[in-house]
């Protein structure tokens, strides 16, 4: 089954940090999740965390727009 799992940091108005995941199959509709932070050091060990459960389940990391 060709799945997909992306993970990224990113700013809101207020200065909050948000974990942003997208996740799915290709080719379909996939969910979406946002974790807020307080602080930008939070969400980095956050986001750290789930990448390595992610690479654990067999995912690969790439660079963006590598595919």
């Amino acid at each position: 089954m060709a799945r997909y799992y992306s993970l990224a940091i990113e700013q809101t108005l207020f200065g909050e940090a948000v974990v942003v995941r997208y996740w799915g199959r290709i080719g379909k509709r996939g969910g979406e999740k946002r974790d807020v932070f307080r602080t930008e050091r939070d969400a980095a060990v956050h986001f750290l965390t789930l990448a390595r459960t992610k690479r654990v389940r067999g995912y690969i990391p790439i660079k963006y727009g590598q595919i």
